[in-house]
């Protein structure tokens, strides 16, 4: 593997780009037409910040990964050899160096968002993030259910930021329209967040029980060492039972209110690969099936937040 490549593994590429999407289908499909559909309401985040936000997050983000593949060197021997990338190709004290500069870099921009609107609790809020990916790292990971429930609100918090971006700390001195306009936001924020938490709690729990052996070898209490694989699945199939159950209502509620196309979307790629992890998960054993689950429901996460383009049409 060339340095290129290894490094593009190690910040997880592919996540960063799903982070940049999310942000930016919300800016562009959701904060920006409520604002022009709400007359006498206007955005606060211009687009020059808005990017600056969009590259601290990816900032932040690669830094997390880094210091998780730091820590979990000795697990990904057993669990995923082949897919190495520190001491293999990238050596150990280079890795912590990029984590400092990128969670540095992504803390800086995050500030200057915050000084550039007036919100201090920006820059503080991902400083939090930061603290909270290291000792995830270091500690959370190997413990019941903790861990994945951080992972689970730092992504749900990918979008929940954009809200606290547009807010303001004097809620009682803003006029009707501009309130109506941040309710908007919060609500949609809301509902976002909640679908990528709840998919992203699931999600956790399944790549539990497919790097079982790993975090057995090295002490990790994970909720399917823990508690075993039935138990584990019935949690994550309880979990997409609630998930199906909102899409669900959310479907019915688009069709009531005429937003056709986005209703079918949601059914047929939200709803419908929901039920197919219901079914299929009951009967998955070995880690390669745990890694095929994993993949559906990071396309269903996909699939939902690309729903999101359907806001800037039928507002």
């Amino acid at each position: 593997m060339n340095l290129a490549a290894a490094f593009f593994r190690l910040v997880r590429f592919p996540n960063l780009v799903f982070i940049a999407v999310t942000q930016i289908l919300f800016y562009y499909g959701i904060i920006l037409p409520f604002s022009a559909a709400v007359p006498g309401a206007r955005h606060r985040m211009e687009e020059p910040v808005f990017w600056i936000l969009v590259v601290a997050s990816i900032l932040i983000a690669a830094g997390g990964y880094i210091i998780n593949d730091y820590f979990d060197l000795n697990i990904d021997r057993v669990n995923r050899p082949a897919a190495l990338v520190i001491e293999k190709s990238i050596k150990r004290r280079w890795a912590m160096v990029w984590h400092i500069v990128f969670s540095f870099a992504g803390l800086v921009l995050s500030f200057y968002v915050g000084y550039r609107l007036g919100n201090p609790f920006i820059g503080l809020s991902n400083l939090v993030v930061v603290v909270l990916l290291w000792f995830y790292s270091t500690t959370f990971k190997k413990q019941l259910l903790i861990g994945n429930i951080i992972i689970s609100l730092l992504t749900a918090w990918v979008v929940i930021i954009l809200y606290v971006c547009e807010s303001r700390m004097d809620l009682a001195s803003l006029e009707a329209p501009q309130l109506e306009f941040l309710s908007s936001v919060f609500k949609t924020a809301v509902l976002y967040g909640g679908f990528a938490f709840v998919i992203s709690l699931v999600r956790e729990v399944v790549k539990d029980m497919e790097d079982m052996e790993g975090d057995a070898r090295y002490h990790c209490r994970t909720m399917p060492i823990a508690w075993g694989i039935p138990v584990t699945r019935s949690f994550a199939i309880t979990w997409m039972v609630v998930l199906a159950a909102a899409v669900l209502i959310l479907v019915v509620y688009t069709l009531q209110i005429h937003w056709w196309w986005m209703a079918i979307f949601m059914a047929i790629a939200v709803f419908l690969p929901s039920l197919l992890f219901m079914h299929r998960v009951k009967e998955a054993l070995r880690p390669a099936d745990f890694a095929k689950h994993s993949r559906l429901l990071k396309g269903i996460m996909l699939a939902g937040i690309v729903s999101m383009v359907f806001f800037k049409f039928y507002l």
